[in-house]
Parts: structure tokens; C-alpha cells; sequence
């Protein structure tokens, strides 16, 4: 559902833009413009409703009607666009601009067969639209009816398991206890909260579990409760009174109570007394600051603990007096010997014939306690240990989301629950990791670019900087534990992220049910099935041909390894392509780009070319070009109409053509080289030019061989750019004076 809503949402605002816009459409496009809005609108607001039910109580004719609705706004998308880019082209050829005075006269979409044919695709998706909206109201009224069924909680099993049957809790339980009873005095210290973090299968509830158990008999009472996701908060607070005395409360739930009196009542309850009690799995700051009123910080001894998956939501549950605990992955040797014991009944004695199948298991598994039980139920159902190659073939299953088993069932209905926690605006930019290979390591700069390129980050308020929006998305999948951090940059900012084997796994399956990325790999499984439009496309062998037919309706293109320029070569059919990745590939030419014209954004980095067509300044919705280790020496004067580029990483021997200060959507310029790049060659234009990019957020540039004059005209440049964040100069064979006149960075960050 999130996916439609997340196509129809970078669509509404266009086709305001073409109401409201100087267009002098026909009356009947208009018209049908106008029905357009007004139904996808409606549709937005219906599948924000339906995205509420859970996945399994969906009728399936709602998520045939959602996946319609979805490849419309696609459609509707390309033909705005189409349409944009005739009217640019016209607008900035100088041959075309006395046509200006004929628009006033002319109807626009009777221009030519090229706005016709724009014309007749925009009145079939109208009518398209309209055979929606009939199936919309008759699905509201469907999904009116549909009441909240219930399914039993996957993580309840954790509750009950024995703790003889748990391998390597003793020292993370332990651990943990230390961090709530440290001290010979503890029991005199105020209220402390410790809150466990981590992603989902990782075995925080079997923790909290086994840490409370052990210590309860040092308190006077209990509790042990789950919030879980949409929570019912009276229910929480008369479970937590129910556990903590069973007899007092024993007909708490039949009592009409309102959350104020349950607080006051928990509050007057455990006065005086020492109170062990663990609130498990709690999904956000708004549920934990009601709970939290019912403990006082004057309970002297007592103890809380919290589990949770967002990092965000244990810095709130610990903020007073409290600590975070972060869950860790079992160590090789405890993988190993839970694993054993799950396959072969005891920890040691693994036939050697699978040793080393078991070892390249455990290490898909990542030491996440849920995966090595749900592969190990697999590999020893029905008491019999399965065939070494029944092994390898669920060791290359995994990964690929192709493994259909019912406790693999349940392991994914765990992950799925922090997949449908997501926002709609995250769900697109998670599924989009599977794009890339397993354990491929994506640079967060570049996932970012692309995230905005593909239209995934978006913002109605015009002056918001869709980069700075891509970086809080981006955090916003670490605090929620779907991704890993990697590494640390010069800015102090995580450098790039990784993707656990098992969410991956799940990432695919969900890609390849919602038709979001086709991947070729040589495997005999397909993404899509053969009927569905292939949007975004993963070539992930190199010897693996480019499809000889047709695909329109391609967006992005990521190539895992390298391909030459035959395998290319294909691309230039993709005529609505949005993401053009070439990365390390040993290709000599971009080619003629006149088709790519929805290009935004075009990754050269590492690649063979030499140079640029003239032809690139066609690309008017080009927003992210990565010409870095490229063999270019000279960008063509075409770049300066490029007036959506956001982001220009180019290389220190380039030479920039004069008219680089059109580019006034630029926020990050990388690379540069400021002067003499070699005897007689010179960038010397850009050093005033510099002073028109007042959007520059992040400027990294070396200077060579400038004199004082130029040197005091760069740091006036300097004087304009307000929203500079990050800048970092490096002066080669001359000097540099930032501080001339005065001149101060606005932000610490600059360099």
C-alpha cells in the first residue's frame, strides 16, 4: 500500500505545477488534470486507510487495486514529464523562444505528433483513473467492514523458553544484571532504567527474560508486559497491575478505568515497595512517557527494564537515570553451539562432511539468535537430519527470499513487524536496498543521491534541501536497526551502511512481490514475473547479456560488476530512465544521450570515459552527475543549462567551461581545482562564478597558483555562500587567506 502511495505522492505536486503553471492546455486536458488530482487524491487518502489493516486480512482484490494504482501514477509520471521536457527544450532554445508570443495563441498539446501522442496517453490514463475510483469506493465500503482480527505474537514463544534449551545467555544475562544491581548499595540507589536495543531476532525479550528471572526474588513484586505496536495503553496498565498482584487485580479488566486513574492506581500500589519490572517492546517515545508516569525516581532499589528496536525510543526510556544496553550478536563459538544444538541435539559433534556448509550458514545467519533456530528447524525437521546437498541448496536459498518453510514463516513475520512500523516514505528507500548485491557495502552519499533521484524523498515546501531530508531518512533506518552503520567520515557522519543477511532476505521477497527491482544474477529465479514492467534493474553478473527487448518503463540501472560498452549499449532504449550507475565499469562512452532526457542521475565514477557528449546539457532533469577517477579533462559548455543539478562531483584535473554560476540548484561541489590545473590550462571563471551558488551546503576545492587579486575575489565568493555546512580547502603551490576581511565560517563544520 505505502509503495502506491509513495508513487502517487512526487505525482500530485507536478500536475499542480501543471494546472497552475503559464501552459495553455487544451480545455479537455484540463479538465482531465483537474479529475486527475481530485481522484489520485482520494486514492491517496484510501490507501492511507488501508495501509492500517495488516497485510494478511487484505482482500486480494485491494492489492490488485493498490498495485493499479501504482503503475497509473508511474504512467502519469512519464507523460508529465515527457511533456516538461518538451517545454523546457523550447524554453531554452534561443530558436524557439519566438514561439513565446504564438503560445499565447496556440493551444500547446496540438503541437506537432510528438504532444499529440503526450495528449491521447494522458486522456487513457484518465480513464484509467476512473475505473479505479469505481474499484476505490467499493473497496472502502469493504475495508469499513473489515474489523481488526488478532494473530498470535511470534516473539510469546521467547516468554516460555526453557532456559536449559538457551546456549550463551549466562554471560549477556549476567551482564546485564550487573548494569541493574552495581554497587553493595544498590538496592538504596534511585529508580534505574536499563533498555535494551536492538533489531528484531536478535533476542532482547529472551534477555529480559532470563535477567528477570533470575533476580526477581530480590524485590517485593513484578511485571513483566509488552507494548508492541499500536498499543492499547489501559490494556498495558492493567496487564502491568494484573502481573505485579494477581489477586488484587484479578478483575482489573472488567473494571471502566481511565488511563489517569490505572496511573494513580500503579502509583499508590507500589509505594514503599522495591519493584522489578520489564516493559517489552516498546515502538515509541509517546507510549513510554505515559508509562513512565506511574514510577517514581524516588522508588529506592527498584528497577525497570525496556526493550525496544529503535534507538531513539531507549535514549528516551533511559534519559533520567537510566543506561542503554546494545544488543550484540552471539559470538562464532556461541553461533556454533546453538546451531549444533538445534540440528544434532547437543553442541558438539557435527558430521565432517558438514562442517563447512554449517560454517558458510552461520555466517549468512550473522549470529542473529532467531535465524540460526528458524535454519537449524529447518535442516533437523521431522527428527531426521536432511542431505548435504538438501544443505547447500538452503544455504544458496538464503539471501534470496525464496525459502518457504512455516517457521521461516514466523521468522519473518518478526521482521515484517519493523517493516510495517516504517513510515510510507521509508518503506520505498528500504526496498530499494535490494538493488544491491548481498553484503554489499553502499556508500551513504551515493543511496542518498539515488534515493532522490528516484523521487523517494520529496517535500512540498520548496525551500527544504531534499539531501538534508535523504540524510535524516537515512538515520533514520539505523535508529530503527534495518540497517548497519559502517565506518566514520571526515565530517564525523557514518560513511556508508551494510544490510543484515536475514532483513535482506526479507527486503527481496517484498521487492519481488511489489514488482520494485528486478534482479539478473544468473539464478533461475526472476524478480517479476514475465507480464509485470520491469522498473529498476540489477545486473549483478557481468557475463549476463542486457535484455535484447525493449523495456520503457526502466528507471534505475545498477551494475554490480563490470561491463563493457556492448553491454551498455541497450540502455539507450530506456527512454523514462531516471538512474544511470556505470561505477567501475570499463566503458569509453556514455554515447548520444538525446533518449535518456528523465535522466537524474548519472554515475561515472571509476569508468573509462574521456570525455562528455556536447549533447549533455539535453539532460535538463539531470540532478546528480559523478564524473570522479573518470580519464575527462574538460567539461563542454552544455553543462551550464543543467539547472536542476544539485550535486557536481568532478575531479582535479578538469576545467570547467565559463557560465558555472547558472547552476544555482547546486548544494555540494566536490573536487574542484581552483587555478593553474596545468601549464596553460586554468579554472579561473569559476572563483567569481562561485559567489552566485548561494545554495552551496558543501564545497571541496584545491587552489593552485593564485594570485592576490584572485585569492581576495575567492574568499568574496565566500561572503555569499550562507548555507555553507561543510568547506574544505586545500592550497597547492600558493596561499589561500580565508580570513581576509574578515571573513568567518557560519558553520563549525567548515575546515
Amino acid at each position: 500500500m505505502e509503495l502506491a502511495m509513495g508513487a502517487i505522492g512526487p505525482l500530485l505536486p507536478k500536475l499542480g505545477d501543471l494546472l497552475v503553471g503559464e501552459f495553455n492546455l487544451e480545455k479537455r486536458v484540463r479538465k482531465g488534470i483537474e479529475s486527475l488530482v481530485t481522484e489520485l487524491t482520494l486514492m491517496h487518502a484510501a490507501l492511507r486507510k488501508v495501509a492500517k489493516v495488516p497485510p494478511e486480512q487484505l482482500d486480494e482484490g485491494v492489492k490488485i487495486w493498490a498495485g493499479n494504482v501504482k503503475e497509473l501514477s508511474y504512467q502519469m509520471e512519464d507523460i508529465v514529464d515527457a511533456f516538461m521536457v518538451r517545454v523546457e527544450d523550447d524554453y531554452a532554445n534561443p530558436k524557439n523562444r519566438v514561439k513565446k508570443l504564438l503560445k499565447k495563441t496556440m493551444k500547446l498539446f496540438k503541437k506537432g505528433k510528438e504532444l499529440r501522442r503526450i495528449s491521447d496517453a494522458l486522456e487513457e490514463a484518465v480513464g484509467q483513473a476512473k475505473q479505479l475510483a469505481e474499484m476505490r469506493q467499493r473497496y472502502e465500503q469493504e475495508m469499513s467492514d473489515t474489523g481488526a482480527g488478532t494473530s498470535i505474537d511470534p516473539r510469546v514463544t521467547a516468554l516460555y523458553t526453557d532456559v536449559t534449551e538457551l546456549v550463551g545467555i549466562e554471560g549477556v544475562r549476567d551482564e546485564l544484571i550487573n548494569m541493574l544491581t552495581q554497587g553493595d548499595d544498590w538496592f538504596k540507589t534511585p529508580l534505574k532504567t536499563v533498555s535494551i536495543v536492538g533489531f528484531g531476532g536478535l533476542g532482547k525479550t529472551t534477555l529480559a527474560k532470563a535477567a528477570h528471572d533470575k533476580i526477581k526474588v530480590q524485590f517485593d513484586c513484578g511485571a513483566f508486559v509488552s507494548v508492541s505496536q499500536n498499543p492499547d495503553m489501559k490494556k498495558v496498565l492493567k496487564d502491568i497491575l494484573f502481573e505485579l498482584d494477581k489477586n488484587i487485580y484479578a478483575n482489573i479488566y472488567n473494571a471502566a478505568r481511565q488511563e489517569k486513574q490505572l496511573i494513580d492506581e500503579l502509583i499508590q500500589f507500589l509505594n514503599g515497595k522495591r519493584y522489578l519490572i520489564v516493559i517489552d517492546d516498546i515502538w515509541d517515545e509517546k507510549a513510554w512517557k505515559l508509562i513512565k508516569c506511574a514510577f517514581s525516581q524516588n522508588s529506592l532499589g527498584s528497577r525497570l527494564i525496556t526493550t525496544t528496536r529503535n534507538v531513539s525510543v531507549s535514549e528516551a526510556c533511559s534519559s533520567s537515570n537510566g543506561s542503554i544496553y546494545r544488543m550484540k550478536p552471539l559470538s562464532d563459538d556461541v553461533s556454533r553451539r546453538l546451531f549444533h544444538k538445534r540440528v544434532f541435539s547437543h553442541e558438539k559433534g557435527c558430521p565432517h562432511e558438514l562442517v563447512q556448509v554449517s560454517e558458510d550458514i552461520l555466517k549468512k545467519c550473522g549470529g542473529v539468535p532467531l535465524a540460526i533456530i528458524t535454519i537449524a528447524s529447518l535442516l533437523a525437521s521431522n527428527h531426521r537430519i536432511k542431505t548435504k546437498d538438501q544443505w547447500y541448496a538452503l544455504l544458496d536459498s538464503i539471501g534470496r527470499g525464496l525459502t518457504d518453510d512455516c517457521s521461516v514463516g514466523e521468522m519473518k513475520k518478526i521482521l515484517l513487524l519493523s517493516y510495517h512500523d516504517l513510515p510510507s516514505y521509508l518503506k520505498p528507500c528500504l526496498l530499494y536496498l535490494s538493488i544491491f548485491p548481498e553484503d554489499y557495502k553502499i556508500e551513504r552519499c551515493k543511496l542518498i543521491w539515488r534515493w532522490i533521484a528516484e523521487g523517494f524523498v520529496h517535500s512540498e515546501k520548496k525551500e527544504t534541501s531534499l539531501c538534508e531530508l535523504g540524510e535524516c531518512y537515512f538515520n533514520e533506518l539505523i535508529n530503527r536497526s534495518l540497517i548497519q552503520p559502517v565506518g566514520i567520515d571526515d565530517d564525523e557522519r557514518v560513511e556508508a551502511c551494510r544490510v543484515h543477511d536475514m532483513v535482506f532476505d526479507l527486503i527481496c521477497s517484498l521487492s519481488s512481490e511489489e514488482n520494485f527491482v528486478t534482479i539478473l544474477d544468473g539464478a533461475e529465479r526472476k524478480a517479476t514475473n514475465s507480464q509485470s514492467k520491469v522498473r529498476r534493474l540489477s545486473i549483478q553478473k557481468s557475463n549476463i547479456d542486457m535484455p535484447t527487448i525493449s523495456m520503457p518503463h526502466v528507471r534505475s540501472v545498477f551494475f554490480a560488476n563490470d561491463v563493457g560498452d556492448d553491454q551498455v549499449s541497450p540502455i539507450s532504449s530506456f527512454q523514462v530512465l531516471r538512474v544511470l550507475d556505470l561505477e567501475g565499469c570499463t566503458i569509453s562512452s556514455i554515447g548520444y544521450p538525446r533518449n535518456l532526457l528523465h535522466l537524474r542521475y548519472l554515475g561515472l565514477k571509476y569508468t573509462d570515459v574521456k570525455e562528455l557528449p556536447k549533447e549533455i546539457g539535453k539532460l535538463r532533469f539531470l540532478q546528480i552527475l559523478d564524473l570522479r577517477k573518470t580519464g575527462i579533462k574538460e567539461l563542454p559548455s552544455g553543462i551550464v543549462r543543467l539547472r536542476h543539478l544539485v550535486c557536481l562531483y568532478v575531479h582535479r584535473h578538469i576545467k570547467l567551461p565559463s557560465g558555472m554560476d547558472n547552476l544555482t540548484s547546486l548544494e555540494v561541489l566536490c573536487d574542484l581545482m581552483v587555478g593553474q590545473l596545468s601549464p596553460g590550462v586554468f579554472n579561473l571563471d569559476i572563483v567569481k562564478e562561485l559567489r552566485h551558488l548561494t545554495k552551496l551546503r558543501v564545497l571541496r576545492i584545491e587552489c593552485r597558483g593564485l594570485n592576490e587579486s584572485l585569492d581576495k575575489a575567492l574568499v568574496e565568493s565566500m561572503r555569499s555562500l550562507h548555507k555553507l555546512e561543510c568547506l574544505d580547502i586545500s592550497a597547492g603551490g600558493g596561499r589561500v587567506d580565508l580570513m581576509r576581511e574578515g571573513w568567518a565560517p557560519l558553520h563549525s563544520s567548515v575546515d
